[in-house]
């Protein structure tokens, strides 16, 4: 995993929590915490990690994952907001994932374990979001969506009837706007 993924968490914990929270969590999950942007780092350090705020926090693992995906989408955004600048609205983000971000991540950023995401609307309202990896963060594409949603202004719901995490082969993620 890319060590900006780690510089957002550390972000989003101090902010929260102050530096005393992000070094008892570093301590809990037997890491150094010393994280550049572009180098890449083991997915179990990741989990520890997250392992250590849940523990730290006492709030449900698939919580901590979904508010992260939350965070983290406004903290690339702010970034990178080539992105999120070149899209109209929230579904044409969504589609713009795989063939154009991931596309220029895997350009800027060697050593890249990139989900699949591939969509398919289903009407004006209804986008189908097909995701795989091997990681199974399915939970944090959700939050991830859901911090999309917010910066284009919009309500959204998600179902996830298929997922990985239930012996599938992949999660379909359905996306609908709502009213709210």
């Amino acid at each position: 995993m890319k060590g900006v993924v780690f510089n957002i968490l550390e972000d989003m914990v101090t902010e929260k929590g102050g530096l005393q929270m992000w070094q008892k969590v570093l301590d809990k999950a037997g890491v150094d915490g010393g994280y550049t942007a572009v180098s890449t780092y083991s997915d179990d350090e990741m989990f520890s990690i997250v392992g250590a705020v849940v523990e730290e926090l006492g709030i449900p693992a698939e919580e901590v994952i979904g508010a992260f995906g939350v965070y983290m989408f406004g903290q690339l955004a702010s970034r990178y907001p080539v992105f999120t600048d070149s899209a109209s609205d929230l579904f044409t983000f969504l589609e713009s994932i795989d063939s154009v971000i991931h596309l220029e991540v895997k350009k800027l950023m060697t050593e890249t374990n990139l989900p699949s995401i591939s969509c398919t609307r289903e009407g004006e309202k209804l986008l189908v979001m097909n995701y795989r990896s091997p990681r199974k963060l399915c939970i944090l594409a959700e939050g991830l969506i859901y911090g999309a949603a917010e910066h284009y202004g919009c309500g959204i719901k998600i179902d996830h009837p298929v997922c990985m995490h239930k012996g599938a082969d992949h999660c379909d993620l359905q996306v609908s706007l709502t009213d709210e």
